[in-house]
């Protein structure tokens, strides 16, 4: 992405209004009226009459670094997290709710993430015995306006995961990349463990519920749901679908290897008509695809030094070992021992 395209999408007002009144809602309790606060952050009154209304990421950012001026409160991203009901996403969290399973669930907030506004990016992966939702911040902020945003929307994914397991504890845990603050001791007993000054910010659950059923499912209204986010999704424009990504975190590695096109699109409610337009118009394919992930995996799985280097040429679908070694010599300019003697063994 550009300069130019960073700063349009920045201004470009896409971020639901719901996720601003969750912020000016904790202000309020704080003794703030959020009149106040969007007169001080010079935004107008009448951004909170359209219940359907969007917000700018450079605007969103604003407001809250206005609401944390004013209340000075540096705990709010976990409370606002707390409070954020699925709701708040409108037809993604609808098609969350109907599910069939923590998986599902995750490969469709990782293909509609960005409908709900761009500042941050997800990626939904597997790691040993986890399910990541790993978070990147896309746009410069100061370090606390950071801390707080990442607070909130991973503690929010938190809540997410709650509530469609019906209230059930997920034993999950928290990675976030700052230095733990003093204002933690007052959510320590409403979060799940938290691990400060990780390499990045994560939710990370056990890899044993991937598959688990969820309560609510409902094949025929994620069906309809799905629907309704692609119709929101052609409203928005093409640059707000995230096809790639949401094809990179579905191609994880199994028993037959990596899944096809056909099984892709299948997981990801898509004809596969419609996927291969998608990563052609985001200028992706499929075998390109391919190669990524399995470079991809490839760094992860030779870090792990119980496993055998033929092993791990197994597990990426490389029948003969040596065609490994020439695609990740090409991918790396190193063999995958010397790789793994530096990683590991250095």
């Amino acid at each position: 992405m550009s300069i130019k395209e960073k700063q349009d999408w920045l201004r470009q007002p896409h971020m639901p209004v719901t996720y601003s009144k969750l912020y000016l809602e904790r202000a309020r309790e704080r003794g703030v009226p959020p009149e106040q606060v969007l007169r001080v952050a010079g935004l107008s009154t009448g951004l909170l009459a359209d219940p359907a209304g969007r917000i700018s990421p450079h605007d969103f950012t604003h407001l809250v670094a206005t609401v944390l001026q004013l209340t000075g409160d540096e705990g709010l991203g976990f409370e606002v997290g707390s409070h954020q009901p699925l709701t708040a996403h409108g037809s993604l969290g609808y098609a969350l709710l109907c599910s069939g399973t923590v998986d599902e669930a995750a490969l469709l907030l990782q293909r509609f993430w960005h409908l709900r506004g761009r500042g941050i990016a997800l990626r939904y992966l597997e790691q040993g015995d986890w399910l990541v939702f790993e978070l990147r911040c896309e746009q410069p902020l100061p370090p606390l306006l950071q801390q707080v945003t990442m607070q909130a929307v991973v503690t929010s994914c938190y809540r997410g995961l709650q509530l469609l397991l019906g209230g059930t504890d997920p034993q999950a845990e928290f990675w976030l990349e700052h230095p733990q603050p003093s204002y933690f001791e007052r959510f320590r007993q409403r979060l799940p463990g938290v691990r400060f000054d990780m390499p990045a910010t994560q939710l990370r659950v056990p890899r044993a519920l991937r598959d688990l059923r969820l309560p609510m499912a409902s094949p025929d209204a994620l069906e309809l749901a799905v629907a309704q986010c692609e119709r929101e999704l052609a409203l928005l424009g093409e640059w707000q679908d995230d096809t790639l990504a949401g094809v990179r975190a579905a191609m994880t590695p199994g028993p037959e290897g990596y899944p096809d096109p056909d099984v892709l699109a299948e997981r990801l409610h898509m004809s596969p008509r419609t996927l291969r337009r998608k990563l052609q118009a985001q200028g992706g394919s499929y075998r390109r695809l391919l190669e990524d992930v399995r470079r991809r995996d490839a760094v992860q799985l030779l870090e792990n030094p119980a496993l055998e280097i033929q092993k791990v040429a197994e597990l990426l679908g490389y029948a003969d070992p040596a065609n490994f070694t020439r695609a990740f010599r090409l991918w790396t300019g190193k063999t995958p021992s010397q790789f793994r003697a530096m990683r590991v063994g250095g």
